[in-house]
């Protein structure tokens, strides 16, 4: 039986969610750029940190992530796309060929999120297939439950004390 070439070679593999807001673009985007809040929001990071604190968000900035999957190493990310109140896009550094991509469209009174989430899939064909069947579905919930406690956080009015500490 042979086997074709195509079959073991690596191929991204990617989750995509989108929800509405019911606040500004600025609103959100402002919130997005706290990536030291990143794990209150995004359920499978355990945490995020800058690695210079120089002020705001820019590209070339890098962010040190580490997964909530057990055993899951650091993972140093640059930011590779900025656009004011509508994109932050990050990059896995040192060829990790990981991709965050935020974007964030203003619809009048209203904004809607757009996450994309890519990352390698090893063993080609095979291999992305299973991991469409065991992480793939998890982190496609995980993504899906991450924007609605976004939604939560950035609609939510309280007192500028009250939100300083989460």
């Amino acid at each position: 039986m042979a086997i074709a070439d195509d079959v073991f070679v690596p191929g991204p593999a990617s989750h995509s969610a989108s929800l509405d807001l019911s606040c500004s673009a600025q609103e959100a985007f402002s919130l997005l750029c706290s990536v030291e809040k990143w794990p209150v929001w995004l359920s499978m990071l355990r945490s995020t940190r800058r690695t210079t604190n120089d002020g705001d968000l820019r590209i070339g900035s890098e962010v040190v992530i580490r997964s909530s999957l057990p055993g899951e190493e650091e993972q140093m990310y640059e930011v590779d796309a900025l656009i004011p109140n509508y994109r932050l896009s990050l990059v896995g550094a040192y060829s990790v060929r990981r991709r965050l991509d935020f974007r964030i469209e203003q619809k009048g009174s209203s904004a809607r999120l757009h996450v994309h989430i890519s990352y390698p899939a090893y063993h080609g064909k095979v291999g992305k297939m299973l991991d469409r069947w065991q992480r793939g579905r998890r982190l496609s919930s995980a993504l899906d439950d991450s924007l609605v406690h976004f939604k939560g956080l950035v609609e939510y009015r309280r007192d500028a004390p009250v939100l300083a500490d989460f």
